[in-house]
């Protein structure tokens, strides 16, 4: 049993979790991590952490044990379906999403209210959690801002949106009929993410992946048509840009954020402007256009880009990359390193 002040992380085994674990586990200010995933760490990474759970979100025994075991004062809730699979299977998702989030938000709460201290938690949302009702209007609208819009299409975006509530009803208006006030044990902190590049995992086809696809392709020598039309446009950020504005969200004073969910972007480039460049790093690259009509009207929900003055205003988000540094300083090295040339 260790009643140091702990972190969590669910899904600590995906990419965000293992920057996260790298960067809280190093340094002066160093954390205990705690992770719980249906998949074991790698043994590089599990040599950080005090403790692994495997097993999942969903399984409640397990979260009690962990409560019994530590004293969590910050929550990293990353576990979840993802956009494609959630689709395909939207009880299943929102088994995991909905009620994987509400069985986590509830272990916030009894961590709370058990050690006295506000748990900080942290839940990453997505555009998903948008829904414009067509392309022209989409054009109309620019960048997008947080309260505009919230009318997702997918299955993944409605648990993405249903589960913001959630958090800020944990925040600030939980069991307000008690003789006792209990809100306030969870300090939920919200980004929603636009689509994500990363240098370091392959894509794996999810609905913004066609960005990505592009230049793994373009890189081994494969042809990849696009499932989206070149005009299609919506936000972007490179992978360390996401994790930074993770650390960045959490450190922030409770009294300095006006609100519970905070958009973030970066660069918004539209598919024929990433294809130019993958163009120019590759001339004998073999990309082309097929539009998957089903896709491309998921994508045309989307905002073109998002509003994020207010996350810079309360909380200093400030992006290292642009499209053109993310596309040669990030992404090109790791790429070409990969599969050489």
């Amino acid at each position: 049993m260790s009643r140091n002040p702990s972190v969590l992380i669910t899904g600590a085994s995906g990419e965000i979790g293992h920057e996260l674990i790298a960067r809280l586990t190093t340094g002066t200010a160093a954390r205990q991590v705690v992770t719980l995933d249906l998949n074991p760490l790698q043994p590089q990474l599990a040599a950080r952490v005090r403790q692994q759970f495997t097993g999942s979100i969903l399984d409640t025994q397990l979260l009690e044990r962990v409560i019994a075991e530590y004293e969590v004062d910050r929550v990293y809730h990353l576990a979840a379906l993802l956009s494609t699979r959630s689709e395909f299977s939207p009880a299943l998702a929102h088994k995991v999403n909905v009620e994987g989030t509400l069985n986590l938000l509830e272990f916030a709460q009894k961590q709370g209210e058990s050690h006295g201290r506000p748990v900080v938690f942290f839940y990453p949302s997505s555009i998903a959690a948008f829904g414009l009702p067509d392309a022209p209007t989409k054009a109309a609208a620019g960048r997008v801002k947080e309260d505009d819009f919230n009318f997702p299409t997918t299955m993944y975006g409605a648990n993405k949106l249903y589960c913001e509530h959630l958090g800020r009803y944990y925040t600030r208006h939980y069991k307000q009929l008690a003789a006792e006030n209990l809100s306030g044990k969870v300090d939920f902190r919200c980004l929603r993410f636009p689509g994500l590049i990363s240098a370091e995992t392959v894509p794996s086809g999810g609905t913004s992946d066609y960005a990505p696809e592009m230049i793994h392709a373009a890189a081994q020598g494969t042809p990849y048509a696009c499932f989206v039309r070149p005009d299609t446009r919506i936000p972007f950020m490179a992978m360390p840009d996401a994790v930074e504005a993770i650390l960045r969200l959490m450190s922030a004073p409770r009294e300095k954020l006006t609100r519970t969910v905070y958009n973030v972007g970066a660069f918004a480039p539209s598919a024929a402007e990433f294809e130019a460049e993958v163009r120019a790093a590759f001339p004998r690259a073999a990309l082309g256009t097929t539009v998957d009509t089903k896709r491309q009207a998921i994508v045309d929900s989307w905002p073109a880009d998002v509003d994020d003055s207010t996350a810079r205003r309360d909380w200093g988000h400030a992006p290292k990359y642009t499209f053109a540094s993310a596309f040669h300083e990030y992404l090109m090295p790791s790429v070409r390193k990969r599969y050489g040339g």
